[in-house]
């Protein structure tokens, strides 16, 4: 019983600073900043005949006029394809992936029976002859 006093005030004292540290923390900290989202940017709507080949349809490219594709050898890896393409009626040269054929013309993709050229950023296509193919 003689100890009563002393524990009671030790664990008042121990309350009142736990309760002054509560306080003080609550008055110190910073005030909360607010948070925003990101502003939504407008998406542009997707193109449909970009998934047409997901779904058995074929995607739509220009058709390269001037170009003939006279023959292609396809290599395992597709920067060792080359392409043997005539432009303007000019005799036939070889290019591989990502090669000018004339100025501003570039390779995109060599396939077995086609030539993606790009012609300013259009994509054009350019399929091999059925004469070349039976080749």
């Amino acid at each position: 019983m003689k100890r009563w006093p002393l524990v009671s005030s030790f664990v008042l004292f121990v309350a009142l600073c736990v309760s002054a540290a509560y306080w003080a923390i609550q008055l110190l900290k910073p005030p909360v900043r607010a948070v925003s989202a990101p502003p939504q940017t407008a998406q542009p709507a997707p193109r449909l005949d970009a998934a047409a080949g997901l779904f058995g349809g074929r995607s739509s490219f220009a058709v390269a006029s001037n170009f003939q594709l006279k023959g292609v050898v396809v290599a395992s890896n597709p920067a060792e394809s080359v392409a043997i393409l005539a432009a303007n009626g000019k005799p036939a040269q070889s290019v591989r992936t990502n090669e000018a054929v004339i100025p501003g013309v570039t390779v995109k993709e060599i396939q077995r029976s086609y030539v993606l050229l790009s012609e300013g950023g259009a994509i054009k296509r350019v399929e091999l002859s059925e004469k070349a193919k039976r080749r």
